[in-house]
């Protein structure tokens, strides 16, 4: 069995933080769908945007020529007659960001109500922030680059399971909303939120393998630059700082208006600084557990 980090949750709170209620949560999911939605109308496929993604597009790869970083179709000719790789690679960027990024919400949502804040702000802000960007820097992807760049569209030439171009999926997707890559950073946020949950060195490693192949990915399909790449990364990085900043005010906040309030107290601890149970009072983490939070204490109310 997969042994966890100890946290916050697992230790001798004696009020523990009550999760926030899911349909807030869902609430929440549905206010970022509907700003994606405006953006992309605003600045979606439309002859307009198409040459300024293309002049984008330009700009880009001059820094990267510059930056000697500019061999996104090199790698991609490397595997292109890895016809299977290419078709896993299609499928992969079409669908597995989502699935991870919700499965991981849910887990610390029900097992790590006192870390799910931080994360989920972090992924929050990661994503209203990279809408800037897909508004103001419209980026054409390389797979729709003219073809003295030599890139293959890899969804039209192998195939895969979606296609941006037609069908229903084209009416919720932006083909230019490319920069910063998105894939890119909710893969490293992924990443992060395993690496905080388990303890084990190879599962540690492990969770970074995802990240590794999702950059891959995007890479071989053409559907990102490598300065896509390092944009969200970076984007991750920021989004993370402030939102520490903005979750343990929020929770300070909190205490001071109810100074009574530990688990509010032990929270925002956790938030600053990992808690390292003393030896022989620590109770053992398990997601076996279960969500209740059980323990002593009657739970309080989160801050947002």
């Amino acid at each position: 069995m997969l042994e966890t980090a100890p946290t916050s949750d697992s230790t001798v709170a004696p009020r523990p933080v009550q999760r926030s209620h899911w349909w807030r949560e869902v609430l929440l999911v549905a206010a970022f769908y509907g700003l994606y939605t405006l953006v992309r109308d605003l600045r979606g496929d439309t002859p307009v945007s198409a040459t300024q993604a293309l002049t984008n597009a330009k700009r880009l790869i001059h820094v990267e020529r510059i930056l000697g970083i500019f061999r996104e179709s090199q790698v991609q000719h490397d595997v292109l007659s890895q016809t299977w790789l290419i078709r896993s690679s299609d499928d992969f960027y079409g669908t597995i960001h989502f699935v991870a990024a919700i499965g991981l919400l849910m887990v610390l949502f029900f097992w790590f109500p006192t870390r799910y804040r931080l994360w989920r702000n972090v992924l929050a802000l990661t994503t209203g922030l990279a809408l800037i960007g897909f508004y103001f820097f419209p980026l054409m992807p390389p797979r729709l680059l003219p073809a003295s760049y030599h890139f293959v569209d890899t969804l039209k030439v192998v195939g895969g399971l979606w296609d941006f171009s037609s069908g229903p999926v084209s009416e919720v997707s932006n083909q230019y909303a490319a920069m910063p890559s998105l894939h890119t950073a909710w893969s490293a946020w992924c990443a992060l939120v395993v690496i905080e949950m388990v303890r084990p060195w190879w599962a540690k490693l492990l969770a970074l393998a995802y990240p590794a192949v999702t950059m891959f990915a995007i890479v071989v399909t053409a559907n990102h630059y490598f300065g896509d790449v390092i944009a969200g990364l970076l984007l991750l990085g920021v989004s993370y700082v402030l939102a520490r900043i903005l979750t343990t005010s929020l929770d300070r906040r909190s205490y001071r208006r109810h100074p009574t309030d530990e688990g509010v107290a032990i929270a925002a601890a956790d938030i600053r600084s990992p808690v390292t149970p003393a030896a022989g009072n620590a109770e053992p983490p398990s997601l076996a557990a279960g969500p209740a939070g059980t323990r002593r204490g009657a739970p309080i109310e989160e801050t947002a």
